[in-house]
């Protein structure tokens, strides 16, 4: 299971004082007033963990303050570098809710229990989401895209690691 979870993306620095405007990739941007604390994955230099000092919100970015940044020449490195959380600060789930970040990797069966492929990535649609599988009786084949929708996704094991389909029409072809 994933152990950190992506809540942001720093996009820019906002005034002169060590702000940035984060692109929010949570469901929930308000949840950013909840949080004390983020990691800034700097990718090849590691995780360092950032305290929040202030938050505000302005069109469709976070505008955050670090404790730890009082300058803009301090944030103006941090660019494009995700903001993520540990699984115990991200939200609460309700029953039968699922993190999409635990979905891949997950093996995807049919109805009859025959194993379809491996779940690659999930794409978020707006209207529904989309689960980009890779073939294992075909690795060469190119990857099925399988609608989040009902009539298709009959079952989410998550403890398992299982998703099972119903194979509709024309969905391999």
């Amino acid at each position: 299971m994933t152990e950190y979870f992506q809540v942001g993306v720093i996009a820019s620095t906002h005034g002169l004082k060590g702000e940035v405007n984060v692109f929010p990739t949570t469901q929930d941007p308000e949840r950013f007033l909840d949080l004390k604390k983020v990691i800034l994955d700097t990718g090849r230099d590691g995780k360092k963990e950032l305290t929040i000092e202030r938050v505000r919100f302005n069109k469709k970015f976070v505008i955050v303050k670090f404790k730890e940044f009082n300058d803009i020449n301090e944030v103006e490195r941090l660019r494009q570098k995700p903001l993520i959380v540990r699984r115990e600060d991200a939200i609460p789930l309700e029953e039968g809710e699922y993190y999409l970040a635990d979905l891949e990797g997950m093996k995807i069966v049919d109805e009859d229990g025959k194993e379809l492929g491996i779940l690659q990535q999930v794409i978020q649609t707006g209207s529904n989401d989309v689960y980009e599988m890779k073939r294992t009786d075909d690795p060469d084949a190119e990857t099925v895209m399988i609608p989040g929708i009902k009539e298709c996704v009959k079952n989410i094991d998550i403890e398992n690691g299982i998703m099972t389909i119903h194979v509709m029409d024309g969905l391999f072809d």
